[in-house]
């Protein structure tokens, strides 16, 4: 039961109807530790900030196009034991995209590249940055589309601005011409000022992971 219901339209006139979710419990928790009045309110702004926290970052994972449970607390290392932890924990940090770096991970296929470059994606977005996970044939035909729609030039400069892009499964198919200049393209105007990266299972039989700090 919520307490005092004559709040509810308040709240939703205002764009508050989340107190209401956890009003009732705080309620109760402030009658039962005696909390003054400002600690009362202290605690539902709290909870306020923090579902629009959650809910911005859930769309901001949608957008990304990234995975929800792809995260550094779920990859199996036991899977792939040759993974060097160090330098994931450092990718973690995201200094990589501070320093505007590539980062290329190479392995066979199975191995969890595609959950890795997530996970570290997920880094980046709780850290604050705009990500894009998709796959390198995606991509390619997201630039093929634009030019058969005179938007080339739109779309290559709002896949430029974005912090970071991860391109997996990338050569998975050789690329031809008119691609593969589409392609260059790209990766030259995202050089040095954002980062990118790419997973792949190319000519590689062992775990491999590239992070050039220069």
């Amino acid at each position: 039961m919520q307490p005092m219901p004559q709040l509810e339209p308040l709240l939703k006139q205002l764009r508050l109807s989340g107190i209401l979710d956890s009003l009732a419990a705080r309620n109760q928790q402030a009658i039962q530790s005696k909390l003054a009045y400002t600690d009362f309110l202290g605690l539902l702004i709290q909870d306020e900030v923090a579902r629009r926290d959650q809910r911005q970052f859930a769309q901001r994972l949608r957008k990304a196009q990234v995975s929800g449970d792809k995260t550094l607390e779920r990859f199996d290392y036991g899977h792939s034991p040759s993974v060097n932890r160090a330098m994931i924990a450092e990718l973690g940090t995201c200094r990589f995209v501070t320093e505007h770096a590539p980062v290329l991970i190479a392995g066979p296929t199975g191995t969890g590249k595609s959950h890795l470059m997530q996970a570290i994606c997920h880094c980046a977005l709780r850290t604050g940055y705009d990500v894009l996970f998709i796959t390198h044939m995606r991509l390619l035909a997201q630039l093929h589309a634009a030019k058969a729609t005179n938007t080339y030039d739109r779309k290559l400069q709002q896949l430029a601005k974005i912090d970071v892009i991860a391109i997996d499964d990338f050569g998975l198919r050789p690329m031809r011409s008119p691609q593969d200049e589409d392609f260059h393209e790209l990766i030259a105007e995202r050089y040095e000022k954002k980062s990118t990266l790419a997973t792949s299972n190319l000519a590689f039989d062992e775990w491999a992971l590239h992070f050039p700090t220069n």
